[in-house]
Protein backbone atom coordinates (compact mmCIF):
# COMPACT_ATOMS: atom_id res chain seq x y z
CA UNK A 1 0.00 0.00 0.00
CA UNK A 2 1.28 3.33 -0.79
CA UNK A 3 0.24 7.02 1.22
CA UNK A 4 -1.59 9.70 -0.69
CA UNK A 5 1.69 11.79 -0.57
CA UNK A 6 3.77 8.76 -2.73
CA UNK A 7 1.02 8.66 -5.21
CA UNK A 8 1.79 9.15 -9.18
CA UNK A 9 -0.67 10.79 -11.57
CA UNK A 10 -2.50 7.80 -13.19
CA UNK A 11 -2.96 9.48 -17.03
CA UNK A 12 1.50 9.59 -16.38
CA UNK A 13 1.34 5.68 -17.41
CA UNK A 14 0.52 6.79 -21.15
CA UNK A 15 3.09 9.67 -20.94
CA UNK A 16 5.93 6.76 -19.71
CA UNK A 17 4.82 3.71 -21.74
CA UNK A 18 5.14 6.46 -24.87
CA UNK A 19 8.65 7.58 -23.93
CA UNK A 20 10.02 7.04 -20.07
CA UNK A 21 12.01 10.10 -20.32
CA UNK A 22 9.44 12.54 -21.76
CA UNK A 23 6.99 11.04 -18.77
CA UNK A 24 10.64 12.10 -16.36
CA UNK A 25 10.96 15.36 -17.90
CA UNK A 26 6.93 16.21 -16.61
CA UNK A 27 6.52 14.16 -13.29
CA UNK A 28 10.03 14.16 -12.26
CA UNK A 29 11.69 18.08 -13.26
CA UNK A 30 8.34 19.54 -13.46
CA UNK A 31 8.15 20.78 -16.82
CA UNK A 32 6.08 20.95 -19.47
CA UNK A 33 5.89 22.31 -23.07
CA UNK A 34 3.07 23.02 -25.59
CA UNK A 35 2.37 21.91 -28.87
CA UNK A 36 -0.58 21.70 -31.40
CA UNK A 37 -0.82 18.00 -30.44
CA UNK A 38 -0.92 19.02 -26.71
CA UNK A 39 -3.46 21.58 -27.37
CA UNK A 40 -5.93 19.76 -29.45
CA UNK A 41 -6.09 17.08 -26.68
CA UNK A 42 -6.27 18.99 -24.07
CA UNK A 43 -9.01 20.93 -25.60
CA UNK A 44 -10.95 17.46 -25.84
CA UNK A 45 -10.44 16.56 -22.17
CA UNK A 46 -12.06 19.87 -21.10
CA UNK A 47 -14.92 19.51 -23.27
CA UNK A 48 -15.31 15.83 -21.45
CA UNK A 49 -13.76 16.47 -18.13
CA UNK A 50 -17.32 18.65 -16.55
CA UNK A 51 -18.38 17.11 -13.13
CA UNK A 52 -21.30 18.87 -13.47
CA UNK A 53 -23.01 17.07 -15.95
CA UNK A 54 -23.94 13.55 -14.76
CA UNK A 55 -26.71 12.43 -17.92
CA UNK A 56 -28.99 9.08 -17.89
CA UNK A 57 -29.88 8.01 -21.32
CA UNK A 58 -32.35 5.33 -20.97
CA UNK A 59 -30.68 2.46 -18.84
CA UNK A 60 -26.68 4.26 -18.73
CA UNK A 61 -26.03 6.73 -16.26
CA UNK A 62 -23.24 8.51 -17.56
CA UNK A 63 -20.65 10.44 -15.12
CA UNK A 64 -17.70 12.88 -16.06
CA UNK A 65 -14.33 13.88 -14.36
CA UNK A 66 -14.56 11.08 -11.88
CA UNK A 67 -11.96 11.30 -9.65
CA UNK A 68 -10.06 8.17 -9.25
CA UNK A 69 -7.20 6.65 -6.79
CA UNK A 70 -5.52 3.39 -6.04
CA UNK A 71 -4.00 2.66 -2.65
CA UNK A 72 -2.58 -0.75 -4.64
CA UNK A 73 -0.90 0.87 -7.47
CA UNK A 74 -0.03 4.30 -5.47
CA UNK A 75 -2.15 6.25 -8.29
CA UNK A 76 -5.07 8.77 -8.83
CA UNK A 77 -5.91 10.67 -11.11
CA UNK A 78 -9.77 11.45 -13.23
CA UNK A 79 -11.87 9.52 -15.03
CA UNK A 80 -12.82 11.30 -18.39
CA UNK A 81 -16.27 9.11 -18.32
CA UNK A 82 -17.70 6.49 -16.37
CA UNK A 83 -20.60 4.86 -17.84
CA UNK A 84 -22.82 2.56 -15.71
CA UNK A 85 -25.78 0.43 -16.91
CA UNK A 86 -27.86 -1.80 -15.16
CA UNK A 87 -26.83 -4.91 -14.78
CA UNK A 88 -28.49 -7.57 -12.72
CA UNK A 89 -24.65 -8.72 -11.90
CA UNK A 90 -23.69 -5.59 -11.02
CA UNK A 91 -22.67 -3.48 -7.94
CA UNK A 92 -24.62 -0.94 -5.62
CA UNK A 93 -24.41 2.94 -6.32
CA UNK A 94 -25.70 5.56 -4.10
CA UNK A 95 -29.28 6.49 -4.17
CA UNK A 96 -29.58 4.67 -7.40
CA UNK A 97 -31.74 1.82 -7.24
CA UNK A 98 -30.86 -1.63 -9.22
CA UNK A 99 -27.89 -2.86 -9.71
CA UNK A 100 -24.62 -1.41 -12.63
CA UNK A 101 -21.77 -2.89 -14.65
CA UNK A 102 -18.76 -0.20 -15.13
CA UNK A 103 -17.48 1.12 -18.33
CA UNK A 104 -14.60 3.75 -17.81
CA UNK A 105 -14.16 5.54 -21.22
CA UNK A 106 -11.02 7.77 -22.46
CA UNK A 107 -10.97 10.30 -24.87
CA UNK A 108 -8.22 10.83 -26.86
CA UNK A 109 -7.94 13.64 -29.69
CA UNK A 110 -5.82 11.94 -32.24
CA UNK A 111 -6.54 7.90 -33.95
CA UNK A 112 -5.53 4.71 -32.86
CA UNK A 113 -2.25 4.25 -31.87
CA UNK A 114 0.25 1.08 -32.86
CA UNK A 115 1.80 1.24 -29.24
CA UNK A 116 -0.63 0.27 -26.59
CA UNK A 117 0.04 3.13 -24.30
CA UNK A 118 -3.20 4.26 -24.57
CA UNK A 119 -4.69 0.48 -23.44
CA UNK A 120 -2.22 0.79 -20.03
CA UNK A 121 -3.85 4.00 -18.95
CA UNK A 122 -7.43 2.54 -19.38
CA UNK A 123 -6.67 -0.47 -17.85
CA UNK A 124 -4.97 1.41 -15.00
CA UNK A 125 -8.48 3.48 -14.73
CA UNK A 126 -10.61 0.63 -14.82
CA UNK A 127 -8.23 -1.31 -11.56
CA UNK A 128 -8.60 1.57 -9.98
CA UNK A 129 -12.42 2.01 -10.01
CA UNK A 130 -11.97 -2.18 -9.45
CA UNK A 131 -10.57 -0.93 -5.85
CA UNK A 132 -12.70 1.64 -5.50
CA UNK A 133 -16.17 -0.58 -5.98
CA UNK A 134 -15.23 -4.02 -4.90
CA UNK A 135 -16.04 -5.09 -8.19
CA UNK A 136 -13.99 -7.08 -11.74
CA UNK A 137 -13.90 -5.05 -14.71
CA UNK A 138 -13.49 -6.68 -17.60
CA UNK A 139 -14.04 -4.21 -20.46
CA UNK A 140 -13.00 -0.87 -20.85
CA UNK A 141 -13.36 1.66 -24.30
CA UNK A 142 -11.12 4.34 -25.64
CA UNK A 143 -12.72 7.07 -28.08
CA UNK A 144 -11.06 8.64 -30.82
CA UNK A 145 -11.53 12.06 -32.17
CA UNK A 146 -10.15 12.26 -35.16
CA UNK A 147 -11.83 9.09 -36.23
CA UNK A 148 -14.86 9.53 -34.09
CA UNK A 149 -15.11 6.32 -33.32
CA UNK A 150 -14.72 3.89 -29.90
CA UNK A 151 -12.51 1.25 -29.39
CA UNK A 152 -13.56 -1.53 -26.85
CA UNK A 153 -10.50 -3.39 -24.72
CA UNK A 154 -9.96 -6.12 -22.76
CA UNK A 155 -8.65 -6.13 -19.63
CA UNK A 156 -6.76 -9.36 -19.57
CA UNK A 157 -4.78 -10.43 -16.67
CA UNK A 158 -1.64 -9.83 -18.88
CA UNK A 159 -2.66 -6.33 -19.32
CA UNK A 160 -2.92 -5.91 -15.22
CA UNK A 161 0.40 -7.34 -14.61
CA UNK A 162 2.13 -4.69 -17.16
CA UNK A 163 -0.03 -1.65 -15.72
CA UNK A 164 1.11 -3.27 -12.16
CA UNK A 165 4.91 -3.88 -13.03
CA UNK A 166 5.13 -0.36 -15.12
CA UNK A 167 3.83 1.91 -12.00
CA UNK A 168 6.28 -0.03 -10.08
CA UNK A 169 9.14 1.29 -12.21
CA UNK A 170 7.40 4.71 -12.15
CA UNK A 171 7.56 4.39 -8.53
CA UNK A 172 11.11 3.75 -8.15
CA UNK A 173 12.41 6.06 -10.92
CA UNK A 174 10.62 9.09 -8.88
CA UNK A 175 11.74 7.99 -5.82
CA UNK A 176 15.50 8.50 -7.63
CA UNK A 177 15.13 11.33 -9.04
CA UNK A 178 16.18 9.62 -12.41
CA UNK A 179 15.74 11.11 -15.59
CA UNK A 180 16.34 7.51 -17.69
CA UNK A 181 18.15 8.03 -21.00
CA UNK A 182 16.24 6.67 -24.18
CA UNK A 183 17.39 5.88 -27.52
CA UNK A 184 15.54 8.53 -30.26
CA UNK A 185 13.33 7.76 -32.80
CA UNK A 186 11.67 9.54 -35.53
CA UNK A 187 8.38 10.64 -33.30
CA UNK A 188 11.16 12.67 -31.56
CA UNK A 189 10.35 15.60 -34.27
CA UNK A 190 7.07 15.83 -33.06
CA UNK A 191 7.36 16.09 -29.35
CA UNK A 192 6.62 19.12 -27.65
CA UNK A 193 9.55 18.83 -25.60
CA UNK A 194 12.16 18.02 -28.30
CA UNK A 195 14.36 21.24 -26.92
CA UNK A 196 14.07 20.08 -23.16
CA UNK A 197 15.03 16.81 -24.09
CA UNK A 198 17.55 17.39 -26.64
CA UNK A 199 17.39 13.76 -28.24
CA UNK A 200 20.32 14.69 -30.68
CA UNK A 201 22.78 14.72 -27.99
CA UNK A 202 21.84 11.20 -27.18
CA UNK A 203 23.42 10.13 -30.33
CA UNK A 204 26.73 11.12 -29.17
CA UNK A 205 29.49 9.31 -27.62
CA UNK A 206 29.78 9.09 -23.75
CA UNK A 207 32.93 10.32 -22.12
CA UNK A 208 33.95 6.58 -21.21
CA UNK A 209 33.20 5.71 -24.70
CA UNK A 210 35.32 8.58 -25.78
CA UNK A 211 38.25 7.81 -23.97
CA UNK A 212 37.86 3.99 -24.57
CA UNK A 213 37.92 4.55 -28.64
CA UNK A 214 40.84 7.06 -28.45
CA UNK A 215 43.26 4.79 -26.32
CA UNK A 216 42.51 1.89 -28.90
CA UNK A 217 43.36 4.53 -31.47
CA UNK A 218 47.18 4.62 -29.78
CA UNK A 219 47.17 0.59 -29.64
CA UNK A 220 46.67 0.73 -32.71
CA UNK A 221 49.11 2.92 -33.91
CA UNK A 222 51.56 1.29 -31.36
CA UNK A 223 51.38 -1.81 -33.63
CA UNK A 224 51.67 -0.52 -37.14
Amino acid sequence: MYKEEEYLQLSGIQHYSFCRRQWAIIHIENQWRENELTVGGRFVHEKVHDSSLTEKRGDTLIVRGMPIKSEQLGVSGECDVVEFKKNENGIYLHNRPGLWSVLPVEYKHGKVKADDCDTLQVAAQAMCLEEMFCCRIDRAALFYHETRSREYIEITDEIRERVRSTFAEMHEYLHRGYTPRVKPTKQCGRCSFKDICLPELEKTKSAAAYIRDHIEEGDNEKTT
